[in-house]
């Protein structure tokens, strides 16, 4: 699937202008709020114009596309996130190619990324990906095991704990969704006076960030508003 140019330059101004309205109107600095750009499905040629606006990172579901598109645009110097559910299978690929792993949801997987980064001499930034949504479908670490899994994480050098992220239920209620974001931050505060520095918090997307940038959002994940419907 292809994406023109000028269609993506604008759609790309069009969310940055609304993530800082967005800040605006919770009374923030834009400064504070990243946007992650979320490639996934798109090809490396769709990847390649967005690079050419100065996006120099993205984040994708599945290790498979990462691979694939890191290879493709090996001589862009881009960051690539893994944002999905992610298998320990998949550890060798993510250690050698990924930036940084948002998902990290459990001892099991922490173990096979460190073995597999001390086999490679790297370091990854990790952020613990939390289930504040009693949906069924998505992943998270329960929000109860979170001090003993932070206290765990010590132990592995290999991996650089920078804060928590989460995914939101599917709801029409807003307040449903901004319990969500909000306890995400209440943990992330709760971790801290134990003596965990998270600074990040990595939630909201496409049609909910402007309720997770008034509850303390420092990463919002665009997808669809940046490359267009899937």
């Amino acid at each position: 699937m292809n994406v023109p140019a000028d269609s993506l330059a604008e759609r790309w101004a069009a969310v940055r202008g609304r993530v800082d309205a967005a800040c605006r109107a919770a009374g923030r600095d834009p400064a504070e709020v990243a946007i992650l750009p979320v490639s996934k499905t798109f090809g490396p040629e769709v990847v390649r114009e967005a690079a050419a606006l100065g996006l120099r990172r993205f984040g994708e579901n599945k290790v498979q596309e990462l691979r694939d598109k890191s290879a493709a645009l090996a001589g862009l110097g881009l960051d690539w996130v893994l944002i999905g559910h992610l298998q320990t299978n998949k550890a060798r690929d993510v250690a050698r190619l990924a930036c940084e792993v948002q998902s990290l949801d459990r001892l099991e997987l922490a173990e096979a990324l460190h073995r597999r980064l001390q086999a490679e001499g790297r370091l990854l930034d990790v952020l613990v990906q939390v289930k504040t949504s009693p949906e069924e479908s998505k992943h998270g670490l329960p929000p109860a095991e979170l001090p003993g899994f932070l206290d765990r994480l010590r132990g592995y050098a290999t991996l650089r704990v920078r804060g928590l992220m989460t995914l939101a239920v599917q709801s029409e209620d807003d307040q449903a969704v901004r319990a969500c974001f909000r306890q995400l931050r209440e943990l992330r505060d709760a971790a801290a006076a134990r003596g965990h520095e998270l600074p990040r918090l990595s939630m909201g997307m496409s049609g909910d960030f402007p309720l997770a940038i008034a509850e303390g959002a420092t990463e919002v994940r665009i997808g669809t508003a940046i490359f267009g419907r899937r």
